[in-house]
């Protein structure tokens, strides 16, 4: 039975101010080296013969990667970059590499890194951390994992990362990345007979004390007390009464911050069957995955405490299946949304609106500078943009170009869709205020953001990321696996690396 954390963090990165001697390379089990096309490997290399020989093979072109056995046994892995490649593109170049290289050295557990870009500081920087990205990607193994057949054994775990001729590296932050990453598809590859309400909880706790976070849970009753009745119409149908909304809490040492600087919110259905509209049976498989948008809030924060980030920041988790039963909600039903909001249920396999609605309302009364909430909410999204992209929405237009370079920078790509009002005319109930959600799909993540628009204040900056991107046949980018994690490094780099409009 898989644990309900990581056993532990990824592999401890050292640097060195040059490049590996043949020392350092007797000692590796593989050596990464990522050149521009127009590049060819530096003398000073051990085992430059080699190399050479790799290198002069055949025209490099950006893209290839070419791997053999060094003299002293160490894996050589060559791969060929565009000097301005973007950010997505390095990540896909590094897992390609990590892929290759595994595949010579399944037992790898030192990797060294080697990355000679032309120009500035920033671009090497770039290209060592996609590096290091890849393989802290590629050293994790996942619970459930359907990508390895049952009957090959668990890879070697990696160890150690050592990065050559290192410049102004951040390693804190790279590795919190890393790691915020990797916990979010541990989370999310979860059995969901193992991350259930009880287990989950039991897994905030253990993070909290790890990372000197603030918990507290508002179980039914207390839900009950807030009048969230939109996520309580949710939990009805569960055979336990162990759903709940999680608040962590994180603030900087030494300061007192009553409103935050960043509230992230995330859906955290921990197993969707659709409810009343029960799902068919392709369709409800990996349902254990629609917790994703939680992992992605609560991983988020976990960073930025391990980064030690003067931002405060809170997260706000709606953790609850939906169930079947005689008890489950129904279309047709009106409840009453704790900001008062009456809703219409349409559809029961909406839920995740109707858990967010108020989750957001709750999370909104600190007045946060800037409220982020992350869902695997519609299949409208996934047809509009694929798994590549996830889409993002904002009640603030100024937002949209920093949401647009996180995407770019962070390699987790999105697309800004609009939120015109008129839209709300398809959702109008004649018995509530509002309708869950239209009968039919079109639009429906539009749709579904108009919604949630209405259970955040005006006053408050808000951005929704519907995760379309969260799985992927055959991974994504630097992450070999169907479960891609997909998330963190958009919020970081939102966060902690982009101009925002002031509110």
């Amino acid at each position: 039975m898989p644990s309900l954390l990581p056993d532990s963090g990824g592999p401890t990165l050292r640097t060195h101010p040059g490049l590996p001697t043949a020392r350092d390379a007797a000692r590796l089990d593989v050596l990464l080296l990522l050149l521009p096309v127009d590049g060819a490997p530096q003398r000073r290399l051990p085992d430059q013969g080699a190399w050479r020989s790799l290198h002069t093979r055949q025209p490099a072109r950006a893209g290839d990667v070419r791997a053999t056995v060094l003299p002293g046994g160490c894996a050589g892995v060559l791969a060929y970059c565009r000097p301005d490649a973007s950010p997505f593109e390095l990540l896909s170049l590094a897992g390609r590499l990590l892929k290759q290289a595994l595949a010579l050295r399944p037992d790898a557990r030192r990797i060294g890194l080697v990355a000679q870009p032309p120009g500035a500081a920033a671009r090497r920087r770039a290209w060592q951390e996609a590096l290091h990205a890849a393989t802290s990607a590629h050293a994790f193994t996942l619970p459930n994992d359907r990508s390895r057949k049952a009957s090959e054994p668990a890879p070697k775990k990696i160890t150690q990362i050592e990065l050559f001729a290192a410049t102004d590296v951040d390693a804190r932050r790279w590795q919190a990345t890393a790691d915020a990453g990797n916990l979010v598809r541990h989370l999310t590859a979860l059995p969901p007979n193992v991350l259930d309400a009880a287990g989950y909880r039991r897994a905030l706790s253990q993070l909290a004390r790890r990372h000197g976070l603030t918990l507290r849970w508002y179980g039914e009753p207390a839900l009950r007390r807030l009048g969230a009745g939109a996520f309580l119409a949710v939990s009805r149908g569960n055979a336990s009464r162990d759903a709940g909304i999680a608040h962590l809490t994180y603030r900087p040492r030494g300061r007192r911050a009553p409103r935050p600087d960043v509230t992230l919110v995330g859906k955290g259905i921990l197993f969707d069957t659709g409810g009343t509209n029960l799902k068919p049976h392709r369709s409800m498989l990996d349902m254990h995955t629609d917790m994703a948008g939680s992992a992605v809030a609560l991983a988020s924060l976990v960073a930025l405490s391990r980064m030690k980030s003067p931002l405060a920041a809170d997260a706000w988790l709606a953790i609850t299946e939906n169930s079947i039963g005689p008890k489950a909600y129904r279309p047709q039903e009106v409840v009453r949304a704790a900001n008062g909001t009456t809703i219409q249920v349409i559809h029961s396999d909406a839920e995740g609106r109707m858990v967010l609605a108020d989750t957001l309302h709750l999370a909104a009364r600190a007045k946060p500078k800037l409220l982020v909430d992350f869902a695997t909410l519609t299949g409208a999204c996934v047809y509009a943009l694929t798994e590549r992209l996830s889409g993002v929405f904002t009640n603030r237009d100024a937002l949209a170009p920093a949401l647009q370079a996180a995407g770019h920078d962070s390699g987790e790509r999105v697309w800004h869709f609009p939120l015109p009002e008129d839209f709300d005319t398809d959702i109008e109930s004649a018995t509530a205020d509002v309708a869950q959600c239209a009968i039919e799909g079109k639009g429906d993540h539009i749709l579904a953001a108009r919604f949630l628009k209405r259970f955040v204040p005006d006053d408050t900056p808000w951005v929704h990321v519907d995760l379309s991107a969260a799985m992927r046949r055959g991974g994504l980018a630097h992450v070999p696996t169907d479960i891609t994690g997909f998330g963190v490094r958009f919020a970081l780099s939102l966060l902690l690396d982009q101009d925002l409009p002031r509110p």
